[in-house]
C-alpha cells in the first residue's frame, strides 16, 4: 500500500471572530453564505464581504449541512431540519450517538455524520436517522464533506489538525493536508470547486483553505 501524499494546507482567507459567536462548531455553504453554528444560534456569513448578514435562533453544538433547500444542524443527540427562510425547525431525527457527534454533510440524498471519539463516519437516512453504513478512521473525526466525488474529513487532536481525503468504501487515507500547529478544525465544507471552509473552534474564526485539484484518471 502506498503512503498517502502529505502537503501543507494553504489558508487563503480568514473570517472573524464575530461578536456573539465565540465558538465555531459545524458549518456549511449554500453557494453564497457560510452558515455556522455558534452554540445558541446559526449565523450566515457573506463569503465575499466577510460579514454576518443573518442569524437564526437555532441551537447547534456540532455539524451543519445544507441539501439545497434545508439546513441540518446537530444539537446534542438530534439533527434538526431547518427552513432557512423562516428559521423554523420542521423535523428532528436522532443522531447516531447521544454525544460525540461532530461533522455533518449532505451528499447524494444522504447525511454523513462524523463521530469524534468513536473515530467513525456514518451515512444515515435523512428521514429516519437510521445508520446505513459506517467508515472507520484511526484519528478523532471532526468536520466531514463531499466534493467532486471525494470524501474529506477533518481531524483535531491536541495541537494538530489535518484535512484528509479518504476512500468512502474502506476509509483508507488517500491524501493529507496539514494545518499549522494550534489551528483547530471543527467543521468542514467544500465550495464544490477550489476551496474548503473550515470552522476554527474556540478561535471563533472561519478559514478558507485551498483544495488540491482532483487527479483525473
Amino acid at each position: 500500500m502506498q503512503h498517502a501524499p502529505d502537503s501543507t494546507a494553504e489558508i487563503v482567507r480568514e473570517y472573524g471572530p464575530f461578536e456573539g459567536a465565540g465558538h465555531v462548531h459545524g458549518l456549511t455553504y449554500d453557494g453564497t453564505h457560510i452558515w455556522f453554528a455558534s452554540g445558541d444560534r446559526l449565523n450566515a456569513l457573506d463569503v465575499e464581504r466577510g460579514t454576518l448578514v443573518r442569524t437564526l435562533g437555532v441551537r447547534g453544538n456540532a455539524g451543519t449541512a445544507f441539501d439545497g433547500r434545508y439546513l441540518f444542524q446537530i444539537a446534542d443527540g438530534g439533527i434538526q431540519k431547518i427552513d432557512p427562510k423562516t428559521g423554523q425547525v420542521v423535523a428532528v431525527i436522532p443522531a447516531p450517538g447521544q454525544s460525540g457527534n461532530s461533522g455533518l454533510t449532505w451528499a447524494e440524498g444522504r447525511l454523513w455524520v462524523g463521530q469524534y471519539r468513536d473515530r467513525t463516519i456514518h451515512q444515515i437516512d435523512p428521514d429516519t436517522g437510521a445508520v446505513l453504513r459506517t467508515i472507520e478512521s484511526n484519528r478523532f473525526v471532526t468536520g466531514v464533506t463531499w466534493g467532486d466525488g471525494e470524501l474529506w474529513h477533518g481531524i483535531w487532536e491536541g495541537d494538530q489538525s489535518e484535512l484528509r481525503r479518504v476512500d468512502p468504501e474502506t476509509g483508507e487515507v488517500l491524501a493529507r493536508l496539514h494545518l499549522p500547529a494550534g489551528v483547530a478544525v471543527t467543521g468542514l465544507e467544500s465550495n464544490g470547486r477550489d476551496l474548503f471552509f473550515c470552522g476554527g473552534g474556540p478561535s471563533g474564526k472561519v478559514r478558507a483553505v485551498r483544495r488540491p485539484p482532483k487527479k483525473r484518471r
